[in-house]
């Protein structure tokens, strides 16, 4: 399984959040802290709602929390 091309600075958001913990953060958007853990170490996209509802939480644009980084794809494909 390929890596994720969406990246996320929710572990800086934590910090920046008075330290917030994994399971505080998915107490506050209602998931497990295991998916907390899949999406910030990459291993797991959120779903678009999942992924409002974190940025809700540190009250920043979506884009300020995930970014996504299609050229990775366009460069896989080429190579093909």
């Amino acid at each position: 399984m390929a890596k994720s091309h969406i990246q996320n600075t929710i572990r800086k958001y934590r910090f920046l959040n008075g330290e917030m913990t994994q399971q505080e953060l998915a107490d506050r958007v209602n998931v497990t802290r295991q998916t907390i853990i899949a999406i910030e170490s990459g291993k797991y996209s959120p779903s678009l709602e999942l992924a409002f509802r974190i940025a809700t939480v540190f009250a920043v644009p979506l884009e300020e929390v995930f970014t996504f980084h299609p050229e990775k794809e366009i460069k896989n494909k080429k190579a093909e």
